[in-house]
């Protein structure tokens, strides 16, 4: 949400080189994030495989996602590319976090309804954190000033916050079921034809690459879109919370929906829910702010459904493969779908700044929204609307393809 913003109205980087240095640091962790699994299911330690990256990689990530708004060279040519430099490596260790946590839930219950449930509370408290850094952030970005300085105070604010939720989720998970090394492939390749093999896994991955994409290329232009179609770059908090917030309190809801007609079906329906959404919201230029505001709670009830139910047949698929080799992969497998993940979170950011290039927006150093013509103007409501739902679509086209349900797991 901010990246994008900082690299275009601050660092002065046009829109489509911004693109490639957001884009290539990220795309990096496709092909790390499947190195990094087949690494933690092979670790063994006196606190399990998992939670030493955990501690370890937080702690670094902390720093260095502050180093990237550090802006030591100030607004210079060359600044956008200590940006990257630093993203990239903030990227990396990230992938050292990211993977062994969510390889965690299938190693800590058998219970394909519990897996719902534990996914409820990580989507719940998720969106919470979401809430607060991601609405506090524009905040005392604003507050302080906006520029340079601005930037600086809401990296330590943000990272403030992970450093805190490393520190959580290392220690209250010191008595949790942990995975024991076991037979695996021989090597990587091997198990990533596995991984490839397992067609579910496969169909679940593709679809939330896509609709990771199209959140993440919506997410990039929450700022745009407050300045250049609401006329107010204050609509930018209230925006992220309304998209945000229904994951507080409709994840609960989505969870019935699940246990009632299954998890599939409740990934399509908020699949629909969130690419239907996101269409109407092109209108948004001819509604007033309550009508665009009402758009917005939709997507997020869609994307709190999207988010619970992918998370939730992610274990399961890992499940499944456990139960029919016998071998314990969990970390290749969330290697891989953290790295489509990843991509596709990369991809969202590089395809809004493309749609900005192809209709000139102007970028600046000056840290302030410029005026631009009615052509960038309909680029920024074009990348934050029409573009991302087309993107968000596909995967209700390829959910078409997942048929693994509760009885295979107890059969498997």
């Amino acid at each position: 949400m901010l990246l994008l913003p900082y690299l275009t109205n601050t660092m002065g980087v046009a829109a489509g080189v911004a693109a490639l240095l957001v884009l290539l640091p990220k795309a990096w962790d496709v092909v790390l994030n499947p190195i990094v699994g087949r690494i933690s299911d092979r670790t063994q330690t006196r606190w399990g495989a998992r939670r030493p990256y955990l501690l370890f990689a937080g702690i670094t990530v902390t720093v260095l996602f502050i180093l990237i708004f550090a802006a030591p060279l100030g607004a210079e040519p060359g600044a956008g590319y200590f940006v990257a430099a630093m993203f990239l490596l903030t990227a990396t260790a990230f992938a050292f976090f990211q993977v062994p946590y969510v390889a965690m839930p299938a190693e800590m219950t058998d219970s394909y309804s519990e897996r719902t449930r534990l996914m409820t509370w990580r989507v719940a408290l998720l969106a919470t954190s979401i809430l607060v850094a991601g609405a506090g952030a524009p905040y005392i970005l604003d507050a302080m000033g906006g520029g340079i300085p601005g930037h600086r105070w809401m990296a330590v604010f943000v990272g403030a916050i992970m450093l805190a939720g490393t520190l959580i989720v290392f220690y209250s998970t010191a008595k949790a079921p942990v995975g024991q090394v076991t037979a695996s492939e021989p090597s990587l390749r091997a198990q990533l034809r596995v991984a490839a093999a397992n067609k579910p896994f496969r169909v679940l991955v593709v679809c939330f690459v896509a609709q990771s994409t199209g959140v993440a290329c919506m997410l990039a232009g929450v700022r745009y879109f407050a300045v250049y179609v609401m006329d107010d770059l204050g609509a930018t908090t209230w925006l992220f919370l309304i998209v945000v917030s229904p994951a507080l309190f409709t994840t609960p809801i989505w969870r019935r929906v699940g246990e009632r007609y299954g998890k599939l079906r409740g990934y399509v329906l908020a699949s629909i829910t969130l690419t239907a959404a996101t269409f109407a919201l092109t209108a948004a230029p001819l509604l007033p702010d309550f009508g665009v505001y009402a758009i917005i709670a939709l997507i997020g009830f869609g994307y709190a459904g999207q988010q619970l139910f992918g998370l939730a047949m992610l274990p399961d698929c890992i499940a499944y493969d456990t139960r029919r080799t016998g071998k314990r992969q969990a970390g290749v497998f969330t290697g891989v779908w953290t790295a489509g993940e990843t991509l596709g979170l990369a991809l969202g950011p590089g395809i809004y700044a493309f749609v900005l290039e192809l209709f000139e927006y102007v970028s600046t150093n000056t840290g302030v929204f410029l005026p631009q013509t009615s052509l960038a103007e309909n680029g920024v409501l074009l990348g934050f609307t029409l573009v991302p739902a087309f993107i968000v679509g596909i995967a209700l086209v390829l959910l078409r393809g997942y048929d693994l349900e509760e009885d295979q797991l107890a059969t498997a």
